[in-house]
């Protein structure tokens, strides 16, 4: 599942979107994601992937290092710090990964 931000932010009950937020599960296509994110770093110094689950990462850090490719022809790199993040899923609490992606000027 992906989070695009387009526009306004609209609201689910319950979860809120932000922009600049991507969320990826384990199904979720990683050139897909990857374009979202290529998308909002074009119009942002910085975007954030949250994932659960080591499915989910790894499809994260796929979709992050396919970015880099689809970025490099505008002489854009990125930078990535993980954090961990406390979620709620299905009136559960849970331990997930919140990758902070900022976007660097190559020379």
């Amino acid at each position: 599942m992906i989070t695009e931000p387009k526009g306004a932010p609209e609201t689910v009950p319950g979860h809120p979107v932000t922009p600049g937020i991507l969320k990826v599960s384990a199904k979720s296509n990683p050139n897909s994601v990857a374009g979202a994110l290529a998308a909002v770093l074009r119009e942002r110094d910085h975007a954030e992937l949250q994932a659960v689950g080591a499915g989910a990462i790894n499809q994260a850090v796929k979709a992050i290092a396919i970015a880099r490719t689809y970025l490099k022809p505008g002489n854009v790199d990125l930078a990535c710090v993980p954090a961990f993040i406390d979620v709620e899923i299905s009136g559960k609490e849970r331990t997930g990964i919140a990758l902070l992606i900022t976007r660097r000027l190559l020379p």
